[in-house]
């Protein structure tokens, strides 16, 4: 896992002009150890309905990113209703950032009331190395620290065969928060949206994770995108330090995510 850039280039292709538009509001979350992390809310407003949130994870090799990288994104489930929330969790130790993802989604349920949102219906999108922190997070012990759904694009699913994470975080790390390693009954409904000639976070590793799911009656609906690899960079080009995705790929996923959330009743 080594495409420590990745979130930069996938920013970049959903949209180049994001830093121009409104900025959001930024909530100070206090995480499990007592440290602070920043979760950016984009909120167009309460509804008359219930509607769900969405928890933003960036990629970027768990070395590398910031919340503003998933801006786009949550502008654009924002803009269907939703409230977006984009996660500054701490790079360098996967196990503080999947911690601090939890500390976000109980700060969520805790002011559900004030938000105007279902506790019942919050949502997390992870992008690569933010794909295994969602599921990490939809895994806890904690009822009130897990998901209800996951939309996932390129994730790190496979951690016991990612030689980069074993050297970042260790085997121990890697056989405590890798989402293959720890399906069990009752994980959410998830979408996985991923390349078939991925190099850095592999296919096999995304059919094997939705086959378990499935194994315990749970719903996991694999999209595979043929000729694309990392975060829908075309085959042939480099998909592990500089991928370039492909905006008409990348466009058509991001239509399947709204729909299987807006299915799900996300959207007011």
């Amino acid at each position: 896992m080594r495409a420590v850039f990745a979130g930069l280039f996938w920013l970049i292709a959903l949209n180049a002009s994001a830093q121009t538009e409104r900025a959001p509001r930024v909530e100070r979350i206090a995480s499990e150890d007592g440290a602070i992390v920043e979760a950016h809310v984009f909120d167009t407003g309460p509804s008359s309905a219930a509607r769900g949130a969405v928890v933003l994870l960036h990629g970027g090799g768990w070395v590398a990113g910031d919340a503003t990288w998933m801006y786009p994104r949550a502008r654009r489930f924002a803009e269907r209703g939703m409230l977006t929330v984009s996660v500054e969790y701490r790079l360098g130790n996967p196990r503080l950032a999947t911690a601090d993802a939890r500390s976000v989604i109980r700060w969520l349920r805790d002011n559900a009331a004030t938000l105007h949102i279902d506790p019942t219906r919050i949502a997390a999108y992870g992008v690569s190395a933010g794909g295994q922190i969602a599921v990490s997070t939809a895994q806890s012990e904690d009822t009130r620290a897990r998901h209800n759904a996951l939309v996932l694009v390129s994730p790190a699913l496979d951690l016991e065969r990612d030689g980069w994470f074993a050297r970042l975080a260790g085997e121990e790390a890697a056989r405590e928060l890798s989402p293959l390693s720890n399906v069990r009954a009752g994980l959410p409904p998830t979408l996985i949206l991923q390349g078939d000639v991925d190099s850095e976070t592999p296919l096999p590793g995304a059919q094997r994770f939705c086959e378990a799911m499935r194994t315990y009656g749970d719903r996991c609906v694999l999209k595979i995108y043929r000729g694309y690899g990392h975060l829908f960079t075309p085959a042939g080009i480099n998909d592990r330090e500089t991928p370039q995705p492909d905006e008409a790929i990348s466009a058509q996923a991001a239509t399947l995510a709204e729909g299987f959330l807006v299915n799900l009743g996300y959207a007011p």
